[in-house]
C-alpha cells in the first residue's frame, strides 16, 4: 500500500474521479436545460378533467399539465377529501388553463383526489393569441364578414390573417417606419441650421416642402394599413369556454389554432420544429413571456461580434508591445500585474466604468461636438450597442493579452535572429514570421474572450441592454447600422423572464428555451473559432519546426 502511494497512482484516480465528476455534472446540466427547453416546443395534450372541489362544487377545467408534485397528505385533512388515510402523499397537478381574460390566472393547481373523470376529447382547441396568452375551449361558431361559415374553413381564415398581418407589419416597420425616419431627420437638419444661423427661406421652404411630401405619403399608407385592418376586424370565432362561457375571439389576434388531440406523432414533430423556428425568428409578446427572441439573439451576436472587433487588435497590439518591444523592467513587471488584476475584477465594476467614462464622458462629449440638434435628447450620450461592446471589450482585454503573449513567448529566439540575419526588418519578421505562428494562441485568446462576453449580463444592464428594443440596431435606414441603439440580449433576457416576469409559472420554460438557445449561440461561435484556429495552426506547423 505504501509503495501504491509512492507510485502517485492515487492521486492519478483522484483527479481522474474530479474530472469525471465535473464532466457528468455539466452535462447532467446541459441535459437538464436541453430536457426542459426542448419540451416546452412540444404540442402537449389538452385534457378535460370533471372534479369536485372543496365546497363539493360539480367543474370541469380544461388545460395542459405543466407539472406533477406530491404534497403531504396531513396538510389536506381540512379539506374534507376523500383520502386514503393510509396515504401518506396526495399528487397535485399544475394545469395551464389560458383565458386570461376569464380567470385572473392563467395556471391553477388541482388535487387528483377531487378529479372524477379524464378525457382527451379532440374537439378541444387551441387558440395561439397576440395577447392574452392561449385560449382553451370548443369552437361555437365561425364568422367570416359577419357571416357565420363552416369551420372546417377556419384555418384557411387563420392563413388568410396571417398574410394581412404580415402586410400589416411589413407596411409599419418598412414603409412607414421609414417615412418617419425621414421626416425626424428632415426635422433634425432644419434645427441644425438654426443653430448655425444659416436657415435661408429657401432653406426652410424646402424642408417644408419635403415633409408635406413626406406626410402625404404617410397618410395614402395609412390608409392601406386602416384597411387592412377592417379586413381582418370582420372576422371572429365563437368560442366556449370551460365554464361555459361564450367569448368571440377577432382573428386578428389569432396566430394559430390546433387540435393537439388530434395529431399523430409526426403532426406533432412538424408543430415542434415550427416552434422552434417561431421561437427564433419573431419578436417577444406578452411582457417577454411568449413568442420569439429574435431581437435578443441579434442584439447578442451583433454585441460579441462588435467586441470582437474591438478587443482583438487592441490586446493583440498589446501582447507585442509588452513582449516584443518594452523592457524587462519594473513598469513592464507592474503592467503585467495589473492586466493579470484587471481579469479578476468583478464584471459590475466595468459596467459602472463604461456608464461613467463612455457613456457620461465621451458620449456626452461626441453630442456636444456633433449631435447639438438633438440635444436635450442625447444620440451617444446614452447606452447603447457600441457602449456594451467597447466596456466587454475593456473587460475581455486581459484575456486576450494574456494568451497572446503566451503565445509569444513559444516562439523560439533563433527564428526572430534568423529572419534578422536574412535582411528582414523588426516589422516585417513581426509581421510575417512572429504573428502567424503566434495566431493559433491569438484565436485562443478571442474564443475565451467571445464565450465570456457573450454570457455577461451585469455591465450589460448599466450600458445598453433594455427588457424590449422598439428597433434592431441594424435597419434599412441610413447609415444602416445604429451604434447608438439599445438593444435586447439573451442573457438579460433569461434574468428578465425568470425573474421580473409577472407570470412566473408561464415564463419557467421559457427560460430553459432561452438558456439552451444561449448555450447553442455560444458553442457555435467556439466551434467557428476553433476550426480557425486549428487551420491556422495546421497552415503555420512547419514554421516552428
Amino acid at each position: 500500500m505504501n509503495n501504491w502511494f509512492k507510485s502517485g497512482s492515487p492521486w492519478v484516480w483522484l483527479s481522474a474521479g474530479g474530472v469525471s465528476i465535473s464532466l457528468i455534472s455539466v452535462l447532467g446540466l446541459l441535459g437538464l436545460i436541453a430536457w426542459r427547453g426542448l419540451s416546452y416546443f412540444w404540442p402537449a395534450d389538452i385534457y378535460q378533467f370533471e372534479m369536485t372541489d372543496e365546497q363539493g362544487k360539480n367543474l370541469t377545467v380544461i388545460g395542459e399539465i405543466y407539472e406533477r408534485e406530491s404534497i403531504p397528505a396531513s396538510q389536506l385533512v381540512h379539506l374534507n377529501l376523500n383520502i386514503d388515510e393510509s396515504a401518506e402523499t396526495i399528487e397535485r397537478l399544475l394545469i395551464k388553463t389560458g383565458n386570461r381574460e376569464l380567470v385572473s390566472l392563467d395556471f391553477r393547481w388541482i388535487l387528483v383526489p377531487q378529479i372524477n373523470k379524464t378525457s382527451l376529447p379532440e374537439e378541444l382547441v387551441v387558440i395561439e393569441r397576440r395577447t392574452n396568452g392561449n385560449f382553451y375551449g370548443y369552437i361555437e361558431e365561425v364568422i367570416l364578414d359577419g357571416q357565420a361559415v363552416e369551420q372546417n374553413k377556419m384555418l384557411q381564415l387563420v392563413e388568410r390573417v396571417s398574410d394581412f398581418q404580415t402586410e400589416m407589419e411589413d407596411l409599419q416597420k418598412s414603409d412607414i417606419g421609414a417615412i418617419n425616419y425621414q421626416i425626424e431627420r428632415t426635422r433634425l437638419k432644419e434645427r441644425k441650421h438654426i443653430l448655425d444661423d444659416t436657415l435661408t427661406t429657401q432653406l426652410q421652404q424646402e424642408f417644408k416642402d419635403k415633409v408635406s411630401g413626406l406626410k402625404t405619403e404617410y397618410q395614402v399608407l395609412e390608409k392601406q394599413l386602416m384597411a387592412l385592418r377592417e379586413k381582418i376586424s370582420r372576422d371572429q370565432i365563437v368560442m366556449r369556454a370551460m365554464d361555459g362561457q361564450k367569448v368571440t375571439i377577432n382573428f386578428e389576434d389569432v396566430l394559430q389554432v390546433t387540435f393537439n388531440n388530434k395529431l399523430n406523432v409526426f403532426e406533432k414533430l412538424k408543430m415542434f420544429f415550427s416552434q422552434i423556428g417561431t421561437f427564433v425568428s419573431e419578436d417577444p409578446r406578452e411582457a417577454n413571456t411568449e413568442g420569439g427572441v429574435f431581437p435578443a439573439i441579434f442584439g447578442t451576436v451583433l454585441m460579441v461580434l462588435l467586441m470582437t472587433v474591438i478587443v482583438s487588435p487592441l490586446g493583440v497590439v498589446a501582447a507585442i508591445y509588452l513582449h516584443e518591444y518594452a523592457g524587462n523592467n519594473a513598469l513592464t513587471k507592474l503592467l503585467r500585474i495589473a492586466v493579470i488584476n484587471l481579469a479578476g475584477v468583478p464584471s459590475i465594476v466595468y459596467g459602472v466604468f463604461g456608464l461613467g467614462f463612455f457613456v457620461y464622458m465621451v458620449g456626452g462629449s461626441l453630442d456636444q461636438l456633433f449631435y447639438t440638434e438633438t440635444l436635450p435628447s442625447p444620440t451617444f450620450g446614452t447606452p447603447g450597442v457600441m457602449w456594451s461592446a467597447l466596456t466587454l471589450a475593456i473587460l475581455t482585454l486581459p484575456v486576450v493579452i494574456v494568451s497572446t503573449e503566451e503565445g509569444l513567448s513559444r516562439i523560439p529566439s533563433a527564428m526572430r535572429h534568423g529572419s534578422l540575419a536574412l535582411g528582414a526588418t523588426k516589422a516585417e519578421t513581426l509581421w510575417r514570421i512572429i504573428l502567424p505562428i503566434a495566431s493559433p494562441a491569438i484565436m485562443t485568446g478571442i474564443i475565451l474572450a467571445i464565450a465570456r462576453a457573450a454570457g455577461e449580463v451585469a455591465p450589460l444592464m448599466l450600458v445598453g441592454v433594455v427588457k424590449m428594443a422598439p428597433n434592431l440596431p441594424l435597419d434599412g435606414n441610413f447609415p444602416f447600422l445604429h451604434l447608438d441603439r439599445k438593444f435586447m440580449h439573451l442573457g438579460f433576457h433569461i434574468y428578465d423572464v425568470g425573474f421580473q416576469s409577472p407570470n412566473v409559472e408561464a415564463a419557467r420554460p421559457l427560460v430553459y428555451a432561452t438558456a439552451l438557445l444561449l448555450v447553442t449561440i455560444i458553442v457555435a461561435l467556439n466551434i467557428t473559432a476553433v476550426s480557425i484556429r486549428n487551420r491556422l495552426r495546421e497552415k503555420y506547423r512547419m514554421l516552428e519546426h
